[in-house]
């Protein structure tokens, strides 16, 4: 295999002259610069990757952290993320956040040790106050997706949950129903409380009586297991508002398990749009997260930060109502 040595006795150059070529630093005469290259064709020399971000302080790669790599909500978000990284001639390296505050963070840690150029972390899990100690303590630039944090909002890429909740309790309400169940997402959950509070004020707004929350993970079994409790509650209602499609999906199977049709006898709404709900039976009325948008506004505002770019704060992400079968008037 060939090494810098041989591309400098070939070429006739210094290895100070080899390096300025491939790094594109420094006054380098083309004549010198051709001869480099045809050393380098000629020998099939393939640069270190290390070498070059020893020199350029630069690895040309961004690191994504997610919360989870299971799901169409996700799947969108990586495959978003990583064609934008590619386009801009970068690579992606991805971390498994793990459900919880501390293996973000860890997540974080491994990824700054890699020598990421920056870091996007899509969080559920670690609270404000420990993301502007991180966005104050990284020495490279932290982007954060689904999470506002005071101080740092041109760098936070975050949807309006609050007022998409909102948006789902109209819906429902125009439809004529009155009576609700709730299935959210983990107390631990910022934007789970976010959604739950958008639809119970909505409820408090025409004078209605606020539902009992049942809380999920975000995963369907979740969902499955929360409408039972909701139904051995006895609670009377004639809607359910889910957080995710996901739970949305496994609340759908709870009911038919039980006897009860959607939407002849509930109605159910979701939250995200996933793929899936456009083929179940009844297909599932949702409200529409703009992963990918988010997913890639995210790199393009980590690129500019690399390239020392001042950066705007970027307008909150709004949901759109996807009408489909599983909600009907009462």
């Amino acid at each position: 295999m060939a090494t810098i040595k041989d591309v400098c006795k070939l070429a006739g150059v210094s290895k100070a002259t080899v390096s300025r070529v491939l790094n594109s630093t420094g006054q380098v005469k083309k004549s010198t610069a051709d001869a480099v290259y045809q050393a380098i064709s000629a020998l099939d020399y393939k640069p270190s990757s290390l070498a070059r971000a020893l020199a350029t302080n630069s690895t040309n790669t961004i690191g994504l952290v997610v919360s989870a790599f299971e799901g169409a909500y996700f799947s969108s978000l990586l495959r978003k993320a990583s064609q934008t990284t590619l386009q801009a001639g970068k690579q992606l390296l991805i971390m498994d956040g793990g459900h919880s505050s501390a293996s973000e963070q860890l997540a974080i840690e491994s990824l700054v040790e890699r020598k990421v150029d920056a870091v996007i972390l899509y969080t559920r899990q670690i609270p404000e106050a420990v993301l502007k100690q991180l966005m104050n303590d990284l020495s490279i630039p932290l982007i954060i997706i689904n999470q506002q944090v005071e101080g740092f909002e041109e760098r936070c890429i975050s949807f309006n949950q609050y007022e998409a909740a909102q948006q789902a309790a109209e819906y429902l309400l125009s439809k004529g129903h009155k009576e609700f169940a709730c299935i959210t997402g983990p107390e631990s959950s910022i934007n789970s409380h976010l959604r739950l509070q958008g639809f119970q004020d909505t409820l408090i707004k025409y004078n209605l009586q606020t539902c009992t929350a049942y809380h999920g993970d975000y995963f369907t079994q979740s969902g499955y297991h929360a409408c039972n409790e909701l139904l051995a509650s006895k609670q009377s209602f004639t809607a359910i508002f889910a957080a995710n499609d996901n739970m949305a999906m496994g609340a759908i199977r709870a009911l038919h398990d039980a006897g009860l049709q959607v939407p002849q006898d509930i109605s159910v709404l979701g939250f995200d749009n996933d793929p899936a709900g456009e083929f179940t039976i009844p297909s599932l009325t949702t409200i529409m997260l703009p992963v990918e948008e988010m997913a890639y506004t995210a790199v393009k505002q980590a690129l500019q930060l690399i390239d020392k770019q001042e950066i705007s704060t970027i307008a909150l992400f709004s949901g759109n109502l996807i009408v489909r079968e599983s909600v009907d008037h009462l």
